[in-house]
């Protein structure tokens, strides 16, 4: 019966097959991946159809990711928990959500997008989240860890007051417990005390792994049985049964068999297990995340029962799990040696393996020039793994790097603390993700005068990761505050004057942003170190008559490319970089001002941003009230950029030079050559 199941799903599935022509048939046949479109299609295949399964899908992952270069390895990782969930409850019914957006590549196969893997993290393609406009099977949209676990249990709640059945199950990675938010959101999971399980997929990475630390995490025998035990219905029926059994007995009698019963666990389980125990949540394991049997055995157990609190299952996993065919499909990038300033002033920009340097290999360089010269610079690191390019740093002042992973929150204070004991502290930290950090920022660093550098990494358009860790708004929440100084390098040398100028700065808070693209290929000063610019001052960059582009950032460029594009129509325009937002230019804004009869802005940042400080200045300096001058921001608009290229959404955006041409020619009255320059 089984066998003419699979035959009927085989025939009429037909349609969970990739449709991307001759590109589909040079891989390896996935016979069972074939009759696969939903997870309810799971339910009728054996234990060892699955493990055959688990196989192709590790395939099907690595043959079409790795022909696009995609971060799939995390996915590769979590294939057979990812079956085993599915296996086991009934999504979309039961709310699955995941953390790591990396790790539901598997997620996303079983759910019936497997037709458009290959348009993954593309324009009007899949997501690389968790998407609830993509998907009934995506409860939540989740990515920059944490937030499951909160939203989850928001979810719980909810079923429990509305008196529904449907399972909430969360799926959290190593990386995630290193955030604050995790343990707020398990500690109300204790309290509350509703159904609701927590999947740990550990993957055994660490920030900085030290050699004293010794061997990883071993799963043996022993643990996959005690792992069972801890599951199984009977054991936690006996459990609560033995606690009801205490309460009744009274006069602290509840209380020392919870010790007993916490210190016989702790006993049974790994180092750290009693953490979620002492949180509220019953923990199982650890348990072999690439054993689909154990996985189904104990997550069938804790599905079982009707009443059970929350569960933690810690699932150990390893990323290096790879198909057969993924070493020979792997694209290796090799990173370049570290070398002083002196010798990446003469470097061409494009390497000689073919990948061109970034604004954060540009950084990293020209912060160890500056950190040779002072012994008082130190980093802190904060984010979702850490750039190649920072080991560089991190092997040669070892004792001087910080990496604190997800917890942006705890960087921002700790670096206010470093700063209070006499160091240069460097705060590392992605636009996106300072956002959640906001709050130590005003409270911690910049209400005190707390002399922190941020250096705010993927600012603007982040391409292929689309809205959610576009860098829109650090220029919005950085510049509104009273202390902040507040700036960004047009290319990479202004980039290194500006490490020179923040390390120079001591009685306030400074930060610069650079986007994730790569340079410019600008020429870089001579000298074995950057210049400190003077605070507050920007720079003509090239003058013109008919009009002025003030460029802030990376911007300035693409106004660079506009004016080229304007002298072709007898336009010559002055180019102008701002380089700080606060404070401003007054000067040079005001000379831009009286000097022609129409000044545009340009940044890659939000509304309120850079483009709000000069309309202010403007304004309050009267150069509005002349009638025959005019002024036009660009910005970001006011909605998300979906994932594209970065060349599609800066387009999409209307940052190119040739939307910042078109916006001057309209404003110049040539209506026409406008529309045939966006033509």
């Amino acid at each position: 019966m089984k066998v003419l199941i699979l035959s009927q799903v085989s025939r009429s599935r037909i349609c969970a097959i990739p449709d991307i022509d001759d590109f589909y048939w040079e891989k390896a046949p996935t016979p069972l991946l074939d009759m696969v479109e939903t997870p309810i299609h799971l339910k009728n295949l054996s234990l060892k159809d699955l493990k055959r399964l688990a196989d192709e899908i590790r395939a099907e992952i690595t043959f079409v990711l790795s022909k696009t270069c995609r971060h799939f390895k995390p996915s590769l990782g979590v294939v057979e928990l990812t079956i085993a969930i599915h296996y086991v409850f009934h999504a979309p019914m039961d709310k699955i959500l995941w953390d790591v957006g990396e790790q539901t590549y598997a997620h996303k196969i079983l759910t019936g997008r497997r037709p458009r893997l290959h348009t993954l993290r593309q324009k009007n393609g899949l997501s690389g989240f968790t998407s609830r406009f993509e998907s009934e099977y995506d409860p939540f949209g989740a990515a920059h860890g944490c937030n499951s676990v909160s939203a989850g249990l928001g979810m719980a709640a909810a079923r429990d007051l509305k008196g529904k059945k449907d399972r909430i199950v969360t799926v959290i990675s190593n990386w995630t417990t290193m955030a604050g938010q995790i343990y707020e959101a398990m500690s109300n999971a204790g309290y509350l005390d509703p159904n609701m399980v927590v999947i740990l997929n550990d993957s055994r990475h660490s920030l900085q792994m030290k050699p004293e630390e010794g061997s990883k995490m071993a799963i043996n025998a022993l643990s996959s049985t005690l792992s069972k035990i801890q599951s199984s219905r009977s054991f936690r029926k006996f459990r609560e049964a033995a606690k009801g059994v205490t309460k009744r007995i009274g006069r602290g009698m509840h209380e020392i068999a919870a010790k007993v019963d916490e210190y016989a666990r702790g006993m049974m389980g790994p180092l750290g297990s009693t953490l979620f125990e002492e949180l509220g949540l019953y923990y199982i394991g650890p348990v072999a995340g690439h054993n689909i049997d154990d996985l189904i055995c104990v997550l069938q157990e804790v599905a079982s029962l009707e009443s059970t609190g929350p569960v933690l299952v810690h699932v150990i996993t390893e990323e290096e799990c790879e198909s057969k065919d993924s070493k020979k499909n792997e694209i290796v990038s090799k990173q370049p040696e570290p070398r002083n300033l002196s010798t990446l002033i003469n470097h061409p920009v494009v390497l000689g393996n073919g990948f061109s340097r970034t604004y954060m290999d540009f950084f990293v360089d020209a912060l160890l020039v500056e950190a040779e010269r002072d012994k008082n610079i130190v980093v802190v690191h904060a984010g979702m793994g850490m750039d190649p390019a920072f080991s560089h740093f991190q092997a040669r002042f070892q004792d001087r790097f910080f990496d604190v992973g997800l917890a942006e929150q705890h960087a921002v204070t700790f670096s206010a603390g470093l700063s209070c004991a006499g160091m240069k502290p460097f705060c590392v930290i992605p636009s996106s993700l300072l956002q959640r950090a906001y709050d130590q920022v005003v409270q911690d660093v910049d209400m005190q005068r707390m002399p922190v550098r941020f250096v705010i990494t993927s600012a603007g358009l982040v391409g292929s990761d689309g809205p959610t860790y576009c860098g829109a708004f650090d220029i919005t929440m950085m510049s509104c505050l009273p202390n902040m100084i507040v700036m960004a390098p047009s290319n990479e040398a202004d980039l290194i004057h500006m490490i020179a100028t923040a390390a120079a700065v001591n009685d306030c808070p400074i930060c610069f942003r650079y986007p994730r693209r790569h340079v410019f290929g600008a020429d870089l000063p001579a000298g074995s170190h950057g210049v400190p610019i003077e605070i507050g001052r920007g720079s003509v960059i090239a003058e013109g008559k008919d009009l002025a582009l003030l460029g802030y950032g990376v911007m300035v460029q693409n106004c660079l490319k506009a004016r080229t594009l304007l002298l072709d129509l007898g336009i010559v325009a002055t180019v102008a970089d701002a380089r700080f937002c606060k404070p401003l230019d007054m000067d040079l804004v005001r000379h831009l001002c009286q000097a022609h009869p129409l000044l545009i802005t340009v940044e890659e940042g939000s509304i309120g941003g850079f483009a709000s400080h000069v309309a202010q200045f403007i304004a309050l300096d009267g150069l509005l009230d002349n009638g025959n001058f005019k002024w036009r921001p660009i910005v970001l608009p006011d909605n998300y950029i979906e994932h594209a290229s970065p060349k599609e959404q800066l387009s999409m955006a209307g940052l190119t030079a040739h939307h910042i041409a078109a916006t001057a020619l309209s404003l110049l009255g040539r209506t026409r050559d406008a529309l045939q320059l966006m033509h």
